[in-house]
């Protein structure tokens, strides 16, 4: 088929689907429908609208695709696991290649965070690694420990548990009534960090406010506690030096597990594996999902320590099943195959040692639109960055920016009025000097 029939086809196909009855996430759905901008194609660093226009992906998809898009690796291990096993549950029954995957998925991780629990998102991630804490305490005595912590300007996925863990009030204002016992820390965002590159060097000292909750409610009552190593939906909010460590601290001063939201910061966006690596500080949990097949198939997984694993196994009785948990597409064979050949590139490609020698240019990129009237702040570590403005000045919100931005041949996500960059790590440094002069361009013609 030619690219001018593709086309074509792409066209009448978009053409002949109703708008009427999906409800878009995260989306104001009216004003989409009114004028809507959609993806009919992706190959490499590029998106390509119905009408075959290419609009490079900025944002790695949504954070998933690191190692660009349409990979014919991960196709052909997709079909051929379809046609080899297509679904068997993970109940009672399991298959080999989920066990490869939980394998090569410990050989990344930290030291001792070697057993893995898998799952279909990031959302799901996040209410079993909560199911984890609770039924570990439990096991070891402390069924008091029922309450979570986790921080203002926070994303921690749409689940029950995970809606109560964030600290973004649009997505809990209509949801209060769900009922998980969370207390929130104050966010690290702080006006002198303004346009710091990297970790800024104050703000440590807000760890302190996990110590406040303690004494307030008493650590036999606090179960885990919550953190993104680097805040990213809500805008790219990177850890003050030695603000992890200290929460590091205080969570084994108290018997509180530390978990790791690294949904967006793993495989490879702060230039190791994961960001718990980058930032030298290794959590009781890690959550995982997005790059984990880039993007190809819905998958996560939940990492836990080697204590938490034999202390669940040693509390329960021989012949039953230690965690009453668990959903139909756990360890799904398609998903599993699409995961093997992403990590099988990551590495063939040495993609994560890419992302590291990227990151320096990229940053001094991102950090280039410092100078342009209506952007206020800057923030980025490895491949990540947030660029926040001031609709004030520049004429747009982050809302209209996006539109704009996909009209002038880019997409880019963004939360409020904060431009998230993250691109594939396949990107060269003529890419990065697209998305920011892109950028530049329409932030400059609002102006």
């Amino acid at each position: 088929m030619t690219n001018d029939i593709q086309e074509m086809k792409s066209v009448e196909d978009t053409a002949a689907a109703s708008l009427d009855h999906q409800w878009l996430p995260f989306t104001p759905n009216r004003d989409f429908k009114s004028d809507p901008r959609m993806f009919a194609s992706a190959r490499g660093l590029y998106y390509y609208s119905p009408e075959g226009k290419a609009i490079l992906d900025g944002s790695s998809g949504l954070f998933t695709t690191p190692a660009g898009h349409g990979r014919v690796e991960i196709a052909d291990a997709v079909r051929d696991q379809i046609l080899e096993l297509d679904f068997t549950s993970g109940f009672l029954r399991a298959h080999p290649k989920s066990f490869m995957v939980a394998s090569r998925l410990a050989q990344l991780l930290p030291e001792g965070l070697d057993t893995l629990f898998l799952v279909s998102s990031g959302s799901e991630a996040i209410d079993t690694s909560m199911k984890f804490a609770l039924a570990y305490h439990r096991a070891r005595g402390d069924a008091s420990r029922t309450l979570f912590v986790a921080r203002e300007r926070s994303y921690h996925g749409v689940n029950v548990g995970g809606t109560l863990l964030g600290g973004m009030v649009n997505n809990r204002r209509t949801f209060s009534g769900l009922g998980v016992p969370v207390v929130h820390m104050r966010h690290t965002y702080l006006p002198e960090n303004r346009f710091t590159p990297g970790q800024p060097k104050t703000g440590a000292e807000l760890a302190e406010d996990l110590l406040r909750i303690i004494e307030l409610h008493g650590a036999e009552n606090i179960a885990a506690c919550f953190v993104e190593p680097i805040a990213g939906s809500c805008g790219v909010h990177v850890p003050p030096v030695g603000y992890l460590e200290r929460l590091r601290e205080i969570c084994t001063q108290h018997g509180i597990l530390l978990v790791f939201d690294e949904v967006i910061c793993g495989f490879g966006r702060t230039g190791q594996p994961f960001a718990a690596q980058s930032f030298g500080v290794t959590p009781d949990i890690i959550t995982m999902a997005k790059a984990i097949t880039n993007g190809n198939i819905p998958m996560g997984a939940v990492a836990i320590s080697r204590t938490i694993h034999d202390t669940m196994m040693n509390g329960s009785p021989e012949n039953a099943i230690e965690f009453f948990h668990g959903y139909t597409w756990s360890g799904h064979p398609v998903a599993c195959a699409a995961s093997l050949a992403t990590l099988d590139i990551y590495q063939s490609e040495n993609l994560f040692a890419r992302a590291q020698q990227l990151s320096g240019r990229f940053l001094e990129c991102a950090f280039s639109l410092a100078n342009v009237p209506g952007v206020t702040d800057v923030r980025g570590y490895g491949m990540l960055a947030g660029v926040d403005i001031d609709p004030a000045v520049v004429g747009i919100n982050g809302y209209e920016l996006q539109k704009r931005l996909y009209d002038h041949g880019l997409h880019v996500k963004t939360t409020g009025n904060t431009a998230i960059l993250s691109p594939p790590f396949i990107a060269e440094h003529k890419d990065l000097d697209f998305i920011v002069e892109t950028t530049r361009e329409v932030l400059a013609s609002h102006g």
